[in-house]
């Protein structure tokens, strides 16, 4: 199977965004899943089995249950492809490049903003430790892309992990990606809304 670049995806996009209608480019969710529809019957490849990794739990579904979950799982496997390849594979926090830890991880999460969820600037590839860490807030960024500390975790200043993983963050200069910088009034809306102060 012959794989797309990332390049080639955004052309389609673009060739999509020309000849499809206003409302339907209004929508990224339907634009990048009919791209990717579009990809895997270019590569003779349904996009059940192209995906069949993310799929393989929602075998029972079926209609519109299922027709919304592969939908989801497609584009949530998109956003994660292009957040991982804008930080060129590795932790904005701790540079570690082994893609099973790492995570595409959003700043205004999923389900707070549907008009942003695939939006590669609400993403951040972090791994799975500081992913938890900055959805849960006790790890946050500044609008100088500097990295914030709760004070909730900073009452573990005392213990062994506290100090190999947290304690060296705090005001460190995030590693910034190749193109899309998280948006500041994301990061706004982290530190207003999860971010433990």
């Amino acid at each position: 199977m012959k794989q797309i670049t990332n390049e080639q995806r955004y052309q389609i996009e673009a060739y999509l965004k020309a000849k499809m209608p206003i409302k339907f480019i209004a929508n990224k969710d339907n634009l990048i899943f009919e791209s990717e529809r579009i990809l895997a019957g270019l590569e003779k490849n349904p996009i059940e089995t192209k995906f069949a990794n993310e799929l393989s739990d929602i075998k029972h579904l079926t209609g519109k249950s299922k027709t919304r979950e592969v939908k989801t799982r497609v584009n949530q496997y998109v956003f994660r492809q292009i957040v991982i390849a804008n930080y060129s594979g590795k932790c904005a926090i701790s540079g570690i490049d082994i893609p099973g830890l790492l995570v595409a991880s959003h700043i205004i999460p999923w389900s707070k903003n549907k008009n942003e969820r695939l939006n590669p600037e609400n993403g951040i590839c972090l791994s799975s430790l500081y992913d938890k860490a900055f959805d849960i807030g006790l790890i946050g960024l500044n609008t100088d892309y500097k990295i914030l500390i709760s004070s909730d975790l900073k009452k573990n200043i005392n213990k062994e992990y506290y100090t190999q993983y947290f304690g060296f963050l705090n005001n460190h200069q995030f590693n910034l990606p190749a193109k899309y910088h998280p948006k500041k009034e994301f990061i706004e809306f982290h530190l207003d809304t999860i971010f433990r102060k």
